[in-house]
């Protein structure tokens, strides 16, 4: 065993950063890469993570401290007796703020210094233009643009954040250096960025300041933004947009105030962090805030619950405390599934659902499958057989090809038809959708499932592959059982489940004789198809996979 400081590492040109969080206690578990404490300058946030797995000792520092390089944060015990983490993270774990936004920390009794002091000598001209970098963010390349806040034709001042960069352990905003009107913006939401790389052109911009030497000021020309912290306990006040709690009072534009982790954690659930309020210091959103959203936005009454496409409000299900029954395991649920959780429990409560059951004969359809599969070394399965009776079906009742209107007032009928099926995969299932299935045949259609069924395992899927669906298929015949009640995929109508194949003894008329039969559950939305509908749709159906000769039709 080990003990190892921990110290603040390089953190750019900033000093005095006021800590805004502590993430961690004495006696906690960390693993390394950890964060640790939060940081927080005008124009970045910045995680600070533990250097080495092991459990913290002591604390050095509080929330309203102020840091900079080198300021003891604590100590750790660790297994491993490496000293040189001693002294600070692994250079690939510094948080780095960036070089336009290091601000340099005054006394509320001093004076603001001025900008042109600490800078180089500023560019003339007020007509001029000025081509904007990507100025010095650290050691980090490829970093991911979250968030464009201008586009081409504003006009912007001195400072103003043009765009959002996020790291795994910083946020960090690119100011104009100068004031003029944006032309020629060439980055967009998702790009990654480097030092160097072009932004956009200011026209008619005024002096320029170096951006890694002058202190960044605030919109109305009042110096530094950081201000001495009130005493521990006490409220800080923040003067910058990014404090405002977006939720309550935030003004439309204004970026949420959040860290990297709860940005990251608010994405891969699919929450507009704009709606969520913060609990934080300062009215800072943090991971408890998001849930606390989602499991409120689950929990009320859906708004348009009077409306014939609205949903009921249904109370929750109260928690409960299960460990006092015995051991328990939290195990965090896939993406994947988190994100399917959600639109499942929307189509169950908004949609009235009848499922119709029916067995088809496909004793020949099974036949001539294998004998196809042996001479053409193509592997068929069944799947493309079905889309093909399903789409036929369709023709025959387009009302099976339309969605509801979000008002519930009209029937929105598709001149197109692409079909989804669930594909099972490690992290969950998804519904890749096979499009124009009425202008392909059977081999074609084999192939097109056997590309994304891997893709959708390997976790390769684009979007695009799973939008656009008009009517999906969930097979479980692979696996096993009887009819189920398969979930309507919204803003469909309609869902078909397929079983696994079962020899029964069918009645000739003279005899009994041995056929394979499919089970086969349709659910229908019963706002758009009535009972009678969805009994000629699965009859036909089954038809049509019980004589081949009706798919050539």
């Amino acid at each position: 065993m080990a003990k190892l400081e921990i110290k603040v590492p390089d953190i750019g040109d900033s000093s005095d950063v006021p800590v805004i969080e502590v993430l961690v206690k004495v006696g906690d578990t960390v693993t390394q890469e950890q964060s640790l404490i939060v940081l927080e300058s005008d124009k970045a946030t910045m995680e600070v993570p533990s250097p080495e797995a092991g459990v913290i000792r002591s604390l050095s520092v509080k929330t309203g401290d102020k840091v900079s390089k080198g300021t003891l944060i604590g100590e750790i015990e660790t297994e491993t007796g490496a000293a040189a983490a001693a002294t600070a993270a692994p250079p690939a774990a510094e948080p780095k703020a960036v070089g336009a936004a290091k601000p340099k920390t005054v006394e509320p009794a001093a004076p603001a210094p001025s900008p042109a002091a600490a800078a180089p000598p500023a560019k003339p001209a007020a007509s001029s233009s000025i081509e904007v970098t990507i100025p010095d963010i650290g050691d980090y390349n490829g970093v991911p643009v979250i968030e464009v806040l201008v586009k081409d034709g504003d006009t912007v001042t001195a400072e103003q954040a043009l765009l959002v960069l996020e790291t795994d352990k910083a946020t960090m905003e690119i100011p104009s250096p100068g004031a003029g009107v944006v032309q020629g913006f060439k980055i967009k939401a998702g790009d990654k960025v480097s030092k160097g790389d072009a932004v956009c052109t200011l026209q008619g911009a005024g002096p320029v300041q170096a951006p890694a030497a002058a202190a960044p000021a605030d919109d109305r020309g009042q110096g530094p933004l950081l201000q001495k912290p009130a005493p521990v306990g006490a409220d800080l006040v923040r003067d910058e947009p990014a404090a405002t709690p977006q939720g309550s009072s935030g003004k439309p534009g204004e970026l949420p105030y959040a860290g990297p982790g709860t940005r990251k954690f608010a994405r891969e659930l699919g929450v507009d962090l704009t709606k969520v309020k913060g609990s934080g210091l300062r009215g800072r959103i943090v991971v408890e805030d998001v849930q606390a959203f989602v499991k409120q936005t689950l929990a009320q009454p859906a708004a348009a619950a009077a409306s014939p496409a609205g949903g009921s409000g249904i109370p929750p299900i109260p928690a409960v405390d299960f460990s006092q029954f015995g051991k328990i395991e939290t195990v965090p649920l896939a993406r994947i599934r988190k994100l399917s959780a959600a639109h499942l429990h929307r189509a169950w409560v908004n949609i009235p659902h009848v499922t119709q059951t029916d067995d088809a004969d496909i004793t020949e359809l099974e036949a001539f499958r294998k004998s196809a599969s042996d001479e053409s070394g193509i592997k068929l399965t069944l799947l493309p057989f079905v889309m093909k009776a399903v789409e036929k079906a369709m023709q025959a009742y387009p009302d099976f090809n339309a969605s509801l209107s979000p008002a519930g007032a009209s029937l929105i009928k598709k001149k197109y038809l692409h079909l989804g099926f669930a594909a099972d995969t490690p992290n969950g299932l998804v519904v890749p959708v096979i499009r124009d299935v009425d202008k392909k045949g059977i081999v074609q259609l084999a192939n097109e499932c056997a590309e994304l069924a891997k893709k959708a395992r390997d976790g390769k899927l684009k979007p695009d592959e799973m939008k656009g669906g008009c009517f999906s298929i969930s097979s479980l015949g692979g696996i096993g059982g009887g009819y189920f009640t398969p979930i309507v995929n919204a803003p469909e109508v309609a869902i078909l489940g397929v079983s696994r194949g079962v020899m029964k003894p069918v009645w000739d008329g003279k005899a009994f004789q041995p056929r394979l039969m499919l089970p086969l559950s349709l659910s229908y939305d019963h706002r758009v198809i009535d009972g009678a509908l969805g009994a000629r749709f699965i009859v036909l159906l089954t038809k049509l996979l019980g004589d081949l000769r009706r798919l050539a039709l």
